[in-house]
């Protein structure tokens, strides 16, 4: 297993360069397989399970891993080791510290916060969900997690944390967390133009409430109050096939396309510049567009990372207008990465449960 922990570590390390030491010594004795026990969905859509062909070998990649399927809808999932790795080194764990931790997953996670010296709670709504992720982390052998099932938006009651990690896609914090964690860090993925942002949040449940952005991430979406509309939110992501045809509008602005990174660069900002933006899986040309949605919802502009603008729709012009716009304003502002915007975080949703939404941002 270690060889195999070192290989995951090494793949880890290829595209997003070295590990802090602890961090990489506990991606490679924390044995994944055992929290993927009753197997996952391959990419292919059969299920994997142990003793089956290539099963140790797709654990130890840098992949994520679906470990729930609801009516061919994936509900929870190991996540991609290489995200992991930036988030908990963002969280950056001391050992002592009492972490809360927001969906259980498969334990994997909270596995490796105790490796690095951590004491987790860890909450997840799903109760099986939160029982195989018990029985993972004691066949394991790993001691320090807590694993409740309750509602994520509670957080756990009457505890006190030092920080806060989020392992599900939201709307926006929970004042909960800040009220547990004070005046501790949370690191959450948001939802932004439909995918799902990393922030470090940090603030009072009564605010101020700011956030800086760590990286383009996608998770899974939480339900309840994690999950409600305000004012800055986007349309939800826009599944093959159900956009009306769209057409060139604009021609190519980069003789080279942008990289996957640079193009979530851009993505964000155009999050920030258009509540319209959102996800959408073009037929016939890629699976992660940036589109701008029309009111209707069938049609509008999609961003190619060349910079190419596709429209259609009875409001293409408009929105392949607001398209070159939002490239005109991109460029002009040096084509900033999202690490550079500064958030402030206000409440929104429902009033008897809030939640702490971005509101505005801020270049730095």
């Amino acid at each position: 297993m270690s060889d195999l922990g070192r290989r995951l570590v090494d793949e880890i390390e290829r595209d997003g360069g070295p590990l802090p030491a602890a961090l990489a010594a506990a991606f490679a004795a924390v044995p994944r397989e055992a929290f993927v026990a009753e197997g996952f969905q391959r990419r292919d859509g059969r299920w994997a399970t142990p003793g089956t062909a290539g099963f140790l070998d797709t654990v130890y990649r840098d992949d994520v891993l679906v470990t729930k399927v609801d009516a061919g809808v994936p509900v929870s999932s190991s996540s991609q080791p290489s995200l992991m790795a930036i988030m908990l080194d963002a969280l950056a764990v001391v050992p002592g510290d009492r972490v809360l931790e927001i969906g259980a997953g498969t334990g994997y996670n909270a596995a490796l916060l105790t490796r690095l010296g951590a004491e987790v709670t860890s909450v997840d709504v799903q109760a099986d969900v939160a029982e195989r992720a018990r029985l993972a982390l004691l066949h394991a052998g790993i001691a320090g997690v807590r694993v409740l099932t309750g509602d994520g938006y509670a957080g756990s009651p009457g505890d006190r944390f030092d920080k806060v990690i989020v392992t599900v896609g939201v709307a926006g914090v929970s004042p909960q967390w800040l009220a547990q964690a004070r005046p501790g860090l949370v690191v959450v993925p948001v939802q932004h133009a439909g995918t799902h942002p990393v922030l470090a949040v940090r603030g009072e449940p009564g605010g101020p409430v700011t956030a800086s952005v760590i990286c383009s991430s996608g998770f899974m979406t939480a339900a309840g109050p994690l999950s409600a509309a305000h004012p800055a939110g986007h349309p939800a992501p826009v599944s093959s096939g159900g956009l009306t045809g769209l057409h060139p509008a604009a021609p190519a602005r980069w003789p080279r396309p942008l990289t996957s990174l640079r193009y979530r660069d851009l993505w964000y900002a155009a999050g920030v510049w258009s509540t319209r933006a959102t996800h959408a899986a073009l037929p016939g040309q890629q699976q992660n567009t940036l589109i701008l949605l029309d009111d209707a919802g069938t049609g509008g502009a999609a961003i190619l990372p060349d910079g190419t603008v596709l429209a259609g729709g009875p409001e293409a012009a408009r929105c392949a207008t607001t398209a070159a716009t939002i490239l005109d304003r991109w460029q002009a502002a040096g084509h900033p990465p999202m690490q550079a915007w500064r958030v402030t975080l206000r409440p929104a949703g429902d009033p008897s449960a809030p939640i702490l939404a971005p509101a505005t941002w801020e270049l730095t």
